[in-house]
């Protein structure tokens, strides 16, 4: 599983969850790929993150997404 490269540390960035020990979260991966920033372009920018890094955050997300239920309120 590709999420092996996410992490989750308190201590960085808020605890917000990031690629590895880097300080890039998987928003901001998101964030560039919403904007229209290639794969390629993210790549350039950050040295640092691989392809991987970029699929680890699109699947965390979907995940996520498909962990999120309906909570009915009563009125």
């Amino acid at each position: 599983m590709l999420n092996n490269l996410i992490s989750i540390d308190p201590t960085i960035r808020s605890g917000k969850p990031c690629i590895r020990t880097l300080r890039i979260t998987v928003y901001d991966i998101l964030n560039m790929l919403a904007s229209g920033m290639s794969y390629e372009e993210i790549l350039e920018d950050f040295p640092k993150l691989t392809r991987q890094d970029i699929f680890a955050s699109l699947q965390y997300a979907a995940d996520r997404e498909h962990r999120t239920s309906l909570v009915k309120i009563s009125a």
